[in-house]
């Protein structure tokens, strides 16, 4: 190509090159996704449908919890069923298993069923400013035009997504009846993470039966 040719067309590679680097970025964005599943094979219809089912989310942040419990408690109650909830402050050791301490609150509370969800840090994202640079750009026999991106080291600000391992016990007899895994991409709004994640446990829950 000779050098009049690349004269004149340098803002239109630029500007290619400006979207082109949009749209690689834009295309790094996904939505929460269900993982797995399993149910109980003897799991009757409409297990929890008007029951008291006590609602619970085990999380190591107290923010994340609470967050996730009202979100949790509010599909259970949209469908149907009656949230209900551990006193203020019971105790609930680290060290072994969260559901089995659970069990005798809900039969106290004249629950049918405990809803638990468990919700950790499943990825994390390190941000950076990203930078447009056009380099290299002249006239004459030597020039040429170019669009890069490079992300400055340092600086970032890091954003988690979570995982949500939702399952449903019978109080009665302790034994697990459902589960589902679903997990989201990294974001800063954990209240619209613990929403999504929420919905799309209890959607799970729904083609299972359990309401």
């Amino acid at each position: 190509m000779d050098s009049s040719a690349m004269a004149a067309r340098p803002p239109r590679a630029i500007g290619a090159g400006v979207v082109a680097a949009a749209a690689l970025l834009a295309g790094c964005a996904s939505t929460p996704q269900l993982d797995a599943q399993w149910s109980d094979p003897s799991l009757g219809p409409s297990f929890l449908r008007g029951a008291r089912v006590l609602v619970a989310c085990d999380a190591f942040e107290v923010v994340v919890r609470q967050i996730c419990q009202d979100q949790l408690a509010a599909e259970v109650l949209s469908r149907g069923a009656t949230p209900v909830f551990l006193a203020p402050g019971f105790p609930v050791a680290t060290d072994r298993s969260v559901d089995a301490q659970l069990l005798p609150a809900a039969r106290e509370a004249g629950a049918k069923a405990m809803m638990v969800m468990t919700v950790a840090v499943a990825v994390q994202d390190v941000s950076q400013p990203i930078q447009i640079g056009i380099g290299g750009f002249g006239f004459g026999s030597s020039g040429s035009a170019g669009v890069g991106l490079s992300a400055p080291v340092g600086g970032g600000r890091v954003t988690s997504g979570y995982s949500a391992n939702g399952r449903v016990t019978e109080v009665p007899t302790g034994r697990l009846i459902w589960t589902a895994k679903a997990t989201a991409p990294p974001s800063s709004d954990i209240n619209a993470q613990m929403s999504d994640l929420s919905k799309l446990v209890l959607g799970a829950a729904d083609k299972a039966g359990l309401f």
